[in-house]
């Protein structure tokens, strides 16, 4: 039931993918507009990218929102965590390429001005930025009533973040190589992804189970803190912000070799909820949400020790997951699941032999 109730919620996958193609046929040809000084130093794929800056340093670069997370603030009448959303969503994707977020700006779009509303969101906006270590030199508060249909409440928030990064040190993943650790650390809940799916399983609008909305408006994790420490001491291969295609945002990075994931989490209920109220297959689960896993990283054994003194020391959540093996492409196999991933999708082992 998962994909065909997925289309139902009003997210067409396959639309989206099409419509990305004809973005792209036009935006790609504008990297030749910078050839010394801003140069794109990535292709678009990665979950964020890094701009020459010269002098051996990249200015990284990640635009997000936090999608239909944004119904149920308004909903619930809560504004004060969204913005730890936002910059969660741009600073994890900085992260992914080994740049340190340093700042960060917001749009935020209003069909009506309402102070106590925006004082709220900035709330969150500034919790964000100390989570993440960044700061807000700026950004844009736009009273649009004429496209906002959502009631006086209704509004938008999106942001974009930057970073540096030493362009000697840009991660992509190339380097993986067989026996190299999978770490995943712990997400607080669902994210901001999959949640017209979860809205549209969970929430009746006439009654509104408090208990569920607060679940789904727990903010993002925000990763800056254990990657920083990271970064600094060890050789971190891969990096991984498990988002809106689930599991599948590990094969985002650049080598053809197989993920071989032995060891999940406890399952946060709030997944258990949703598979149980859709009826949606594992495969399709994995695909979706992050499962309890909000952020990835690969290390070789030999530094497995020291990254683990390091993760305990500040206390931050995660588990090994598992190893890198090879293979001729990009894949995924999540044993205890029995599922393995082709191409944009994960199949049942057995179906596929």
């Amino acid at each position: 039931m998962g994909d065909d109730f997925y289309s139902q919620s009003g997210v067409n996958t396959k639309k989206e993918e099409s419509a990305m193609k004809g973005l792209l046929r036009w935006i790609n040809p504008t990297f030749k507009n910078r050839e010394s000084i801003g140069k794109n130093l990535l292709p678009i794929g990665f979950f964020a990218n890094v701009l020459d800056l010269g002098n051996g340093m990249g200015l990284a670069i990640s635009t997000d929102g936090v999608g239909t997370k944004i119904l149920l603030a308004e909903m619930a009448q809560k504004y004060d965590t969204i913005g730890i959303d936002c910059i969660a969503m741009n600073v994890n994707d900085l992260l992914c390429v080994g740049a340190e977020p340093i700042s960060f700006v917001d749009y935020i779009a209003v069909g009506k001005v309402q102070p106590a509303q925006i004082e709220e969101i900035a709330k969150g906006l500034y919790e964000g930025a100390l989570q993440a270590k960044v700061n807000i030199p700026g950004g844009e508060l736009a009273q649009v009533k004429d496209i906002m249909h959502g009631g006086e409440n209704s509004f938008d928030i999106v942001g974009t973040a930057i970073g540096v990064v030493p362009t000697s040190r840009i991660i992509t993943g190339k380097h993986l190589q067989e026996g190299d650790i999978i770490i995943g650390f712990l997400s607080s809940g669902i994210h901001s992804n999959g949640l017209t799916l979860a809205r549209k399983l969970l929430l009746d609008e006439k009654k509104l189970d408090q208990a569920v909305l607060e679940e789904l408006l727990i903010p993002t994790r925000i990763y800056v803190h254990e990657m920083m420490a990271l970064l600094k001491s060890i050789e971190v291969k891969g990096i991984a912000n498990i988002t809106g295609e689930g599991f599948l945002n590990i094969i985002r990075l650049e080598s053809n070799v197989c993920y071989e994931i032995n060891n999940l989490p406890a399952l946060p209920s709030i997944f258990r909820m949703i598979q149980e109220k859709g009826k949606i297959t594992e495969e399709e689960m994995y695909k979706d949400f992050n499962m309890g896993i909000g952020f990835c990283i690969i290390i070789s054994k030999e530094d497995l020790e020291k990254t683990d003194q390091i993760l305990k020391q500040i206390n931050s959540e995660y588990i090994l997951m598992g190893q890198i093996k090879k293979s001729d492409k990009p894949r995924i196999e999540i044993l205890p699941k029995r599922i393995w991933s082709e191409g944009s999708n994960f199949y049942r082992m057995e179906e596929k032999g």
